[in-house]
């Protein structure tokens, strides 16, 4: 096995950051060293990370890869959308394999591994989504928490007809979950009432793309939270996980359950640290459909409004867990024009996964976070949420050799141009941010370095995790 030192740099954790050096024994950090130390050992390779971060590999927990929605399929394969993760420092995703209504669980997650193996450039897991709740999946359930690493489940207060699950089948999974130990994440909005909301707005003719937020209004994600919130309660405390939390009432719903001890957490997506319903969902005012670029559910929420603020204060006091992005995009052309002259049939996501670790950075340099809020919620605490700690989120000895050597007086912009995600625009076109990835390993191997690709399909291997280790 190869040896290499990772000399002069400054190793960032969630507890702080201290001028450290890393040395690394094939795939995993052999030892945390004094600056100097590792002169004392013989290495095959030297990186200088002088003046660099040294910073655990992201951990992104909610991804889309080859996801069939509205017709049409995300546009990032597992080979892509991996590849486009490893440019944007991050070293292990979580995606979602899907089951439907009247699918056999365990096949449905044969499906996803199919697509996923050989093709990943980092590493990757599995969440299952739970689009039909009955005894099979439950019992389901149980097997793959038990012999398969997949230790969360998705649930659906949305889609009616897709993948909706109602308050009895949520409880009945939520009850399992408590049995068997896993996580329950929730897709939080009142789904069959927002329906309501979208048959009116096109038949009084209202079909651009900003009637998709307007439609799916802060309340529905504040009441669906809450009503997830009280059915994890009624289960028993069953861990409850809320995904993609775009606005206050359902932050401050969130904020409420976590003082009172339950073990709620939430994540956020960059999208709504920085984007808004007037400005993005509304771009070109009324008749244009440039909006549909970034449709999304959650959607984007009124930047009249204080959202986003309420948001960066959320990841500063643990409200707000995690960062990840709901990667899941549709091109412009051909995939979002399926909804020109229809709302609703635009393909909810945007992209994403290449850009988190720099736009959450862009709040270190801004003073809205601190750097080690940074690592834990874009590192460390997605590990530990969903059992993956101290083999990810870390830099550790023992620990799996994911490493970002970050620069946080280099530049980045986001453009489409420029960017290696499989979609023909961004969502984040003409940002210039401060701070910009320089090399990364996986698992010891150098997969990026100076703006050079140099990682390979079938690289990234399967994580079975364990149990969530962020219990209260």
């Amino acid at each position: 096995m190869s040896r290499t030192l990772i000399a002069g740099g400054t190793l960032v954790s969630a507890t702080g950051a201290t001028p450290t050096d890393v040395l690394v024994d094939g795939e995993q950090v052999a030892a945390l060293l004094v600056p100097g130390g590792g002169d004392a050992f013989a290495v095959d390779r030297r990186i200088d990370a002088t003046g660099l971060y040294v910073l655990p590999g992201g951990v992104d927990v909610h991804t889309h890869m080859e996801m069939p929605f509205g017709g049409t399929e995300s546009s990032d394969t597992f080979e892509t959308g991996t590849r486009a993760a490893a440019w944007g420092g991050t070293t292990t995703i979580v995606d979602f394999a899907v089951q439907r209504t009247g699918e056999v669980v365990e096949e449905s997650l044969a499906r996803w591994h199919a697509k996923a193996e050989g093709n990943c450039a980092v590493d990757y897991g599995f969440h299952m989504v739970l689009g039909g709740v009955d005894e099979d999946s439950l019992e389901a359930m149980d097997s793959l928490v038990a012999h398969e690493g997949v230790t969360s489940f998705k649930l659906f207060m949305a889609y009616p007809g897709v993948f909706y699950s109602d308050d009895g089948q949520i409880l009945r999974a939520m009850q399992r979950a408590g049995d068997n130990g896993a996580t329950v994440m929730m897709h939080a909005e009142n789904g069959t009432a927002i329906d309501v909301l979208v048959q009116q707005a096109l038949a009084r003719g209202d079909v651009d793309p900003v009637f998709h937020g307007l439609t799916r209004p802060e309340a529905m994600e504040a009441e669906a939270v809450n009503r997830a919130v009280l059915l994890a309660e009624v289960a028993g405390g069953t861990p409850l996980y809320v995904v993609h939390v775009s606005a206050s009432r359902a932050l401050a719903r969130i904020a409420e359950a976590r003082a009172s001890g339950a073990n709620v957490f939430a994540e956020t997506c960059p999208q709504y640290l920085y984007l808004t319903l007037e400005e993005h969902l509304g771009a070109g005012g009324p008749g244009s459909f440039e909006g549909a670029k970034y449709a999304c559910s959650t959607p984007l929420r009124s930047g009249r409004e204080s959202h986003a603020a309420d948001l960066w204060r959320g990841l500063r006091t643990d409200d707000l867990a995690v960062v990840s992005t709901d990667h899941c995009p549709f091109c412009f052309k051909d995939q979002k024009e399926l909804g020109r002259g229809d709302f609703s049939r635009i393909p909810n996501g945007m992209g994403g996964v290449e850009h988190r670790l720099d736009l959450v950075h862009q709040g270190v340099a801004d003073g809205k976070l601190s750097l080690q809020r940074w690592v834990e919620t874009c590192s460390t605490t997605p590990a530990r949420m969903f059992g993956m700690y101290p083999r990810k989120g870390t830099i550790a000895p023992g620990s799996d050799a994911d490493v970002v050597l970050y620069d946080p007086r280099g530049t980045t912009r986001i453009s489409a141009t420029t960017h290696h995600m499989n979609i023909d625009y961004s969502a984040f076109e003409g940002f210039e941010l401060t701070g910009a990835v320089r090399t990364v390993m996986s698992r010891g191997r150098v997969v990026v370095d100076a703006g050079q690709y140099t990682g390979s399909p079938g690289h990234g291997r399967f994580v079975r995790r364990g149990l969530s280790q962020y219990l209260r």
